[in-house]
């Protein structure tokens, strides 16, 4: 079998854990297997780099900010086939440029497009183990690009996808995915197994075990995803496609995310067009717009309401204030004081009455609901940040989550 291992930072946080993954690895290429591994930067590195950034420039983004920010991964790939050498395994690292990881140049934020697998396989068939940089590629111009936070883990997806790989396992410092965070609800349980498109509701809604853009990749091209601990041998987490058994449960986990942001556009002109100017506006900086909210239009005006990641706030009201004042409106408030809670199951399509106990609940604690949106199989609400945990306990409690 070929399997794609990747562990994130907290795996490789110390020089003692590398030589723990290295040991798993060799563990795992002697029971016959071919293996590929991708990593992040130690734990903190990246932060790290990011701060230095910050102390040179006010704005740091673009071509240096991501030269900068890609070398954390470059030491972890050289230590990890280090530390498989010393332990008598062969290994070859390599940053993303060196295995035609090929992106899009949205620095920062970059897009796969391709993969070429040659130099990889020509590794494999010499019998290494193949150490790849997770979180960057090369741009056209062959400029160094990276993939947003958590962007290891859409690597480890690509190269499993483009490798046509059996399975790719992502270890982190938690043995699955659960109900909710534990560190909020001790009651949370670990789901054995769990549908892409809820894993993906889960990943875009806050639940930090996946990054989003990696549950897409493993949806697409039909990738065995496991998520497992690096620290224990539990049976972790499979998330693959969905089965009937998933929809006997109308609700498989709570999720949260307090990094989001509301802007609202007051007393703005109800009519054809000016949606569309101020979210494009919007695009044209770049910022993801999660939630929006239109109230009925009085007297020929209207509210509009929408929440995008807290750190694109300052941005977005640059772009915003100006389109706004343009278009004659009366004010832009901000409030970054908010968060997201979500529930999340497949088994909502064929279980009635869902948001409504989710709402009943919420009252129930007089939590007060800002914002509502709703999917095939997600309910989100915006909430008080400080009414965050308590909703998150009771909702958890409420669709008795805590029973197997």
């Amino acid at each position: 079998m070929l399997i794609i291992q990747k562990y994130g930072g907290t795996s490789v946080g110390t020089p003692e854990r590398i030589q723990n993954v290295a040991r798993r690895v060799l563990a795992t290429q002697a029971q016959g297997h071919q293996l590929v591994v991708v990593v992040s930067a130690m734990s903190g590195e990246t932060n790290r780099l990011v701060d230095l950034a910050h102390q040179i420039s006010s704005d740091p983004i673009g071509r240096e900010y991501d030269q900068l920010v890609s070398t954390g991964e470059q030491v972890t790939i050289a230590l990890l086939a280090l530390a498989i050498q010393s332990q008598g395994g062969q290994a070859c690292s390599f940053a993303g440029h060196q295995v035609h990881i090929r992106t899009d140049n949205a620095y920062s934020k970059a897009r796969i497009k391709s993969i070429d697998g040659s130099v990889i396989q020509k590794e494999l068939q010499q019998g290494r183990v193949v150490v790849i940089a997770g979180f960057q590629g090369m741009d056209p111009e062959g400029n160094i690009t990276t993939l947003g936070r958590g962007g290891s883990d859409t690597t480890g997806v690509a190269v499993a996808a483009a490798l046509k790989a059996d399975a790719c396992e992502i270890y982190t410092d938690v043995d699955g995915v659960y109900t909710t965070d534990p560190r909020i609800c001790p009651e949370a349980r670990r789901i054995p197994k769990v549908s892409y498109e809820a894993m993906l509701e889960l990943a875009s809604l806050g639940a930090k075990v996946l990054q989003i853009r990696s549950v897409e990749m493993a949806a697409k091209y039909k990738v065995p995803l496991w998520v497992k601990s690096s620290f224990n041998e539990g049976e972790g987490t499979l998330v693959t496609s969905e089965e009937k058994d998933m929809e006997k449960v109308a609700v498989a986990g709570v999720a949260f995310d307090k990094n989001e942001a509301k802007v609202a556009i007051r007393h703005l002109a109800d009519k054809p067009g000016i949606a569309s100017q101020i979210f494009n506006t919007i695009a044209e900086a770049n910022i993801n717009v999660d939630m929006i909210v239109q109230n009925v239009s009085a007297e020929g005006f209207t509210d509009l309401t929408f929440t995008i990641p807290k750190s694109d706030l300052k941005k977005a009201l640059k772009a915003v204030e100006q389109q706004a004042q343009k278009l004659g409106a009366d004010k832009v408030e901000a409030d970054e004081h908010i968060a997201k809670v979500s529930i999340v199951g497949v088994g909502m399509k064929s279980h009635a009455g869902v948001a409504a106990r989710m709402f009943s609940t919420l009252a129930e604690r007089k939590i007060n609901i800002q914002m509502i949106s709703t999917s095939e199989i997600r309910v989100s609400v915006i909430v008080a940040e400080q009414d965050m945990e308590p909703a998150v306990k009771a909702l958890h409690a409420a669709f008795e989550l805590e029973k197997d």
